[in-house]
């Protein structure tokens, strides 16, 4: 995912401030969703997944909005079109998918999903949170750098099999348009919105790489 809440410049207190409450806050909703999930799946199967989470990782998932607004105003350093674009793939999913097909939401598929997109998301706002607050644990540093290389391929694979499942369900409805829609989306939009968005996480981890690299060896020195 892109580094949707790295600030710009050096912030004022009153930004820092802000940032450090938004990636907290967001940091533990997403957690909640993760343990929901988990409890669901633990608990009484992955077909209640949906009941014990599902409004609330829509309404989650929906405050992430916000980042789009960060970029836009210059809040953070997030390029403005890889941050749309995936917070509008999500708002497909939650909004165009699961919301309106429910009976999707009873495959493994989805619990697989959200536990990809909440482990993301409670390392990305936990890190960010932290690393505003002055303080970076190591270990934090090296998940978000390296745990997307399992995290993305089952979050992506799991968004497209839900789209793909939706095309049958909403031409049963008499939505004709909307599943050509889908079916376009799936076949053709979301590969390469994919790949975009995993190269750009590749591009951050090698500049994260890079100085951790030199610091390292400026060290030695």
């Amino acid at each position: 995912m892109a580094d949707m809440t790295k600030p710009a410049k050096k912030a004022s207190p009153v930004k820092n401030g802000y940032l450090i409450l938004y990636n907290a806050i967001s940091a533990t909703l997403w957690l909640t969703v993760l343990g929901r999930v988990i409890g669901a799946n633990a608990m009484r199967g992955h077909q209640y997944a949906y009941p014990a989470a599902g409004e609330f990782c829509k309404w989650t998932q929906t405050l992430a909005g916000m980042e789009v607004l960060h970029s836009l105003l210059g809040i953070v350093r997030a390029p403005l079109f890889t941050t749309f674009m995936q917070v509008f793939s999500r708002y497909a999913i939650v909004w165009g998918i699961t919301d309106q097909f429910p009976s999707l939401t009873t495959s493994p598929a989805y619990s697989s999903m959200l536990v990809a997109w909440a482990t993301t998301e409670v390392i990305r706002y936990s890190y960010f949170a932290l690393t505003l607050s002055g303080w970076q644990p190591k270990a934090l540093h090296w998940l978000r750098y390296h745990a997307f290389f399992v995290l993305y391929p089952l979050g992506i694979s799991s968004e497209a099999w839900l789209i793909w499942r939706a095309v049958g369900p909403a031409r049963d409805a008499g939505m004709e348009l909307y599943s050509w829609v889908l079916l376009g989306y799936v076949v053709l939009v979301y590969p390469p919105s994919a790949y975009i968005l995993y190269t750009h996480m590749m591009t951050q981890r090698r500049k994260v790489m890079k100085v951790l690299k030199a610091q390292n060896e400026k060290a030695t020195q």
